[in-house]
């Protein structure tokens, strides 16, 4: 007999109870090609740690002791998502990650609990991600026109957007394990000639909603003090001195920390500063004499 029809039962959780959950951390890195991203590997346990290797870039962390897993299809992509995230129960039997996809790849796999000695999972990169995805999304039935059966590039763009985001979702709701997406960041130019920087991603859908969707997005550069050598390190706050794309939803980082993965990682889940020191709901002293000006408003 099938379950009656009506709303999910409704579970309040206390502020105790959330409180005692183990949340995993859900970041992106970035930086210009070559700075140092994929090495950042090597600061995190290998014993507790899944890379993810899109990039066939691993000549940076040759020596790295740990395991990985190589992609190189979009199917494995998304297949090695839902093994890791687990099942959707939003979802139906027929759609990725939902209850059916879940036992199929566990089949194919193995049991999901077998993920447990993971801690982290470091995915290189998702610049790649979005390339294969794009490939696949083109030998789609969805990409091509129904009136002349010619390739549809805007159904495509579509179809690689929901793709994308749905496949970063679900990674994005593993519950108790650090995703870290890395991704290249480019230097462009808008109509003005003025510099900004973007995430180096297939469409403009998912570098849009990417930030909306992780904890942290964590800039890896290279800053020149006016005395002294040149260094590399995080920015990590969405206010920075230099129009890097960061956030920070922890509220534990300064602008810049150390180019440390595993230690930022530690500082993320470090004593919360209280909402007087995270928090200022007030204006400069001097703002009506001395008006600052906005940045792109």
């Amino acid at each position: 007999m099938s379950a009656p029809f009506g709303p999910a039962p409704l579970r309040i959780i206390t502020a105790d109870e959330r409180l005692r959950e183990t949340r995993g951390i859900k970041g992106v890195l970035t930086g210009t090609s070559g700075i140092g991203k994929t090495t950042q590997l090597l600061t995190l346990d290998p014993e507790r740690t899944l890379f993810l290797n899109l990039e066939a870039g691993e000549l940076a962390v040759q020596g790295w002791p740990g395991d990985e897993i190589r992609v190189r299809d979009w199917e494995l992509a998304r297949d090695l998502a839902a093994w890791i995230g687990g099942p959707n129960p939003a979802m139906r039997d027929d759609q990725p990650y939902g209850a059916a996809h879940y036992a199929r790849v566990c089949a194919a796999f193995g049991p999901g609990a077998q993920l447990d000695r993971y801690e982290t999972v470091f995915v290189d990169s998702i610049s790649v991600a979005s390339r294969i995805c794009l490939q696949w999304c083109k030998g789609q039935p969805q990409a091509q026109s129904d009136r002349t059966g010619k390739p549809d590039m805007r159904a495509t763009y579509g179809l690689l957007g929901q793709e994308m985001i749905g496949w970063l979702t679900h990674l994005q709701h593993t519950p108790a394990r650090n995703i870290w997406l890395v991704g290249v960041l480019d230097r462009k130019l808008d109509d003005f000639g003025r510099p900004f920087f973007a995430l180096q991603i297939e469409g403009s859908k998912t570098g849009l909603e990417l930030p909306g969707i992780v904890d942290e997005v964590i800039a890896l550069t290279e800053l020149r003090p006016e005395q002294g050598a040149p260094f590399r390190a995080f920015v990590c706050t969405t206010i920075n001195d230099y129009g890097l794309p960061a956030k920070d939803r922890s509220g534990r980082l300064a602008m810049i920390e150390p180019a440390h993965l595993g230690r930022l990682m530690a500082k993320i889940r470090g004593p919360r500063p209280d909402s007087a020191q995270r928090l200022s709901f007030d204006l400069p002293a001097d703002t009506a004499t001395n008006p600052p000006t906005t940045k792109g408003a």
